[in-house]
């Protein structure tokens, strides 16, 4: 123990333990207790031990350990009050407190572990996609359930049975608390990526709204896809963390002051963030190098061939392409195929690129996605279609939820009828 500190001083050291460490020791201690709730009431126990005690005993030499330790013991004692009323838990006590492979004193490897058993869990297949969104969001990043519900547009109880509801599935399916093999590992990290990866798009481009982005959100995601990339360095995990940091890094030039939409081609690419860019770089040269080229690290490549590019012009459009047809096959997608028909007209002029749109469109796919029609009505705005452009843009319109993509397709609208 050390004594040199004020009260304050121990105060602040508390609060600074909190921000920095209560998610690791909160996993440690699912990992040790088997239970969220049970390890979430341990955990605040825990550092109001730390309160009481410290100022007077001092800052141990390892407070990590201590407050696991600490946590585990005081919810041990809280089953076995508990078990006067209920015996079956005594049994859980007793469990708890003589099982031998629960190790306090952890070095940093064990405690990557637990994080990364926690990322697995709250993301498991089991469970439905929106329960892993909230279930992480709450349990690896220590969000409130207010401030997930604000993000997705829920109300708060909504947002907690669904919670709720998660924990109780992971409780009575027995889902392991664990990393999968390496077998299972491809199925199960990709779960874990939809779910880093929706947080991220609902942060970059909100569903719908009256602004853009959120960038709560989006940095939330990307700290959910460093701490893999740390814990996990599969050349997935890289892809998808190196496409949201060049994503990201354009986001200052996306809107204007007043919260207006600006297209890739219109935006100042001196606000791009250079630090950024070069390490999102970087992470899709580490995971091409690997050789397998999934569709994250796909789409990352496509992304630091933009940020590489001084002008709109002076972008290789014909990798762009390349890189989409790759796309397409290992993820063959409407939305995919809309994306490479703009790089083609790129490439190749809009009346191709118009081709494979309405192609797509004939086939009855993406007829509810307003940024197919958005892309139709630009392409016949450039070939001087006026009525097939006015058409596309009115249809975009009426699709678009998010009032700054509303406002750019009124400006559009209006700019024809000059």
């Amino acid at each position: 123990m050390t004594n040199e500190h004020t009260p304050e001083q121990v105060r602040e050291r508390v609060d600074d333990l909190y921000r920095t460490e209560s998610r690791r020791i909160f996993a440690t201690l699912i990992r040790l207790l088997g239970d969220f709730d049970l390890a979430e009431d341990a955990l605040h126990e825990a550092f109001r031990v730390a309160m009481e005690q410290w100022p007077g005993d001092g800052v141990p030499a390892n407070p990590r350990a201590w407050l696991v330790s600490t946590g585990r013991f005081k919810a041990i004692d809280a089953l076995r009050r508990r078990a006067r009323f209920d015996t079956s838990l005594d049994e859980v006590a007793e469990r708890l407190d003589h099982d031998t492979s629960m190790t306090i004193e952890q070095g940093d490897e064990d405690i990557a572990d637990d994080r990364l058993r926690l990322i697995f869990t709250c993301c498991h297949p089991a469970l439905p996609p929106e329960a892993r969104v909230a279930l992480t969001l709450r349990e690896v990043c220590g969000l409130t359930t207010e401030a997930i519900a604000h993000a997705f547009l829920t109300n708060p109880p909504t947002l907690a049975k669904r919670i709720v509801r998660a924990k109780a599935k992971i409780r009575e399916a027995h889902l392991p608390y664990e990393v999968p093999s390496r077998a299972e590992l491809p199925e199960r990290l990709d779960t874990v990526l939809q779910v880093i990866y929706l947080v991220f798009n609902e942060g970059y481009s909100a569903s719908s709204g009256e602004t853009l982005t959120r960038p709560d959100l989006s940095g939330e995601a990307l700290r959910l896809g460093q701490l893999l990339v740390e814990l996990l360095p599969e050349p997935e995990a890289m892809g998808l963390l190196a496409l949201m940091l060049l994503h990201e890094a354009r986001r200052a030039a996306r809107t204007s002051p007043e919260g207006d939409l600006i297209l890739l081609e219109d935006q100042d690419r001196s606000l791009w963030n250079q630090e950024q860019i070069a390490e999102g770089t970087a992470l899709v040269e580490r995971a091409w190098s690997l050789g397998q080229f999934g569709p994250y690290t796909l789409q990352a490549a496509i992304a630091a061939l933009h940020s590489a590019a001084p002008t709109v012009a002076a972008t290789d459009w014909a990798q762009i392409v390349g890189l989409y047809d790759l796309l397409v096959q290992v993820t063959p997608s409407p939305v995919v195929e809309i994306n490479r028909a703009v790089a083609v007209a790129m490439r190749d002029g809009p009346a191709a690129g118009l081709t494979l749109i309405d192609a797509i469109l004939g086939r009855g796919d993406l007829t509810a996605y307003h940024l197919a029609h958005s892309a139709r009505g630009e392409l016949c705005r450039q070939l001087g279609r006026t009525v097939e452009a006015r058409a596309s843009y009115q249809q975009a319109l009426a699709l678009a939820q998010q009032e700054p993509e509303r406002r750019f397709l009124e400006r559009r609208l209006a700019n024809l009828s000059d």
